[in-house]
């Protein structure tokens, strides 16, 4: 059975705030700032109930985040003629994000990204990950958060209707040291945004990044090569032929990594370069020209085709551009689309890959009586 909870700001002086639809001796509402609803999803194999959220705004804008991964299922916005499409990658069915499931819409933790031959040292001590790429742990192992259940509550916020998520990640898990709580908040605004919010805390020194990993296809079909990227950075982090950074921060300056100005996503994708190769394509980090934890443009991306513009922002001190380059058309998505190469693109603000075996990045460490903040803003509108 499908629940639904409409929220609605009062006008009411002295309340700022507002409450659920039905209170009692509530004014009358003038505004409505959206609804959520909750419906089942699924089990996982050892039958624990995954359930399906449902934020709208007052613009008609919708997302479907489910409890499992806190996946971004859905996320329906307008194009430049009103019309709504889901601009992001997925199934229509929780089993196929149980098959197969290139993180479509994940929450990724305990660390976004990879980290080299999975081991790191914190404080004199030598951890040793769960691997799941090759040599390396990637995006937290092979059952990093993506894989897990959360406990879900429902919210109202000045900013609109949102949805908590919490996990408790005990010590030990996928090697990471440290019972790390976790929340994870996701507000529609206004404003057409979905806006990201994730704290966390530790009994003991440990990493925590976490990042959201949407594939969005701003037109809901066909490839992303005549999109056109803006990336706020002057300077990139290369990698190996493994993905792994080298330590250096290298100038976008005369490379196909230079998006400071607007440029089409296939300008230059197949360039006769060393880190194009290694990445086959896109699969890199940039070095965002903002202060570390100031909320600020990451990146925009427009779709000459719909008009849609997408705004990237972040308090993280990186950004992963990937252009889905490993979609090869194994997978079937949503209303039966065969995803191939470059169907896809996604934007994750982060910790650079691989920070703890680079001293020289900004630490990704957290340590007791600390609290990890990480604010991301994924913000739609159109133009002519």
């Amino acid at each position: 059975m499908k629940k639904i909870m409409q929220f609605v700001m009062l006008s009411s002086a002295g309340l700022g705030a507002a409450c659920f639809v039905g209170c009692a001796s509530m004014p009358t509402p003038t505004n409505t700032v959206g609804t959520i609803s909750q419906a089942p999803f699924g089990k996982t194999a050892d039958g624990t109930p995954v359930e399906i959220y449902t934020l709208r705004n007052a613009r008609g804008c919708e997302a479907r985040i489910m409890t499992y991964g806190g996946i971004v299922v859905s996320l329906k916005v307008p194009d430049k003629d009103g019309n709504f499409g889901d601009v992001v990658l997925g199934y229509d069915k929780f089993d196929d994000y149980v098959k197969n499931n290139p993180f479509f819409g994940a929450l990724v933790g305990r660390y976004g990204n990879r980290i080299a031959r999975g081991k790191f040292t914190l404080d004199g001590k030598e951890y040793t990950l769960a691997v799941n790429s090759g040599l390396n742990n990637l995006h937290g192992g092979p059952v990093g958060f993506d894989k897990r259940v959360w406990k879900a509550t429902t919210l109202l916020t000045a900013d609109g209707p949102a949805l908590q998520l919490n996990l408790l990640s005990k010590n030990g898990d996928q090697g990471f040291p440290g019972n790390l709580n976790v929340t994870a908040t996701y507000t529609l605004t206004a404003d057409n945004g979905l806006l990201l919010n994730y704290t966390a805390t530790t009994d003991k020194p440990t990493l925590c990044n976490l990042t959201q990993h949407s594939y969005f296809n701003l037109a809901g079909k066909g490839d992303v090569l005549n999109y056109l990227v803006y990336i706020n950075a002057d300077k990139f982090t290369p990698v190996d032929n493994a993905l792994i950074p080298t330590g250096e921060l290298k100038p976008v300056e005369g490379t196909p990594f230079d998006f400071r100005k607007p440029t089409a996503v296939g300008a230059r994708i197949n360039a006769d370069n060393e880190q194009i190769k290694f990445g086959s394509g896109y699969d890199h980090n940039w070095v965002v020209n903002k202060p570390l934890g100031k909320l600020g443009l990451v990146a925009r991306v427009t779709d000459p085709t719909t008009g849609r513009v997408m705004e990237v922002l972040s308090t993280e001190p990186g950004v992963q551009f990937y252009t889905g380059n490993f979609l090869d058309g194994s997978i079937t998505g949503k209303g039966g689309w065969v995803y191939q190469k470059r169907n896809g693109l996604c934007f994750e603000p982060q910790h650079y890959p691989d920070s703890p075996n680079h001293p020289q990045f900004p630490s990704a460490e957290l340590k007791p009586g600390e609290t990890y903040q990480n604010t991301i803003l994924y913000r739609f509108s159109v133009q002519p």
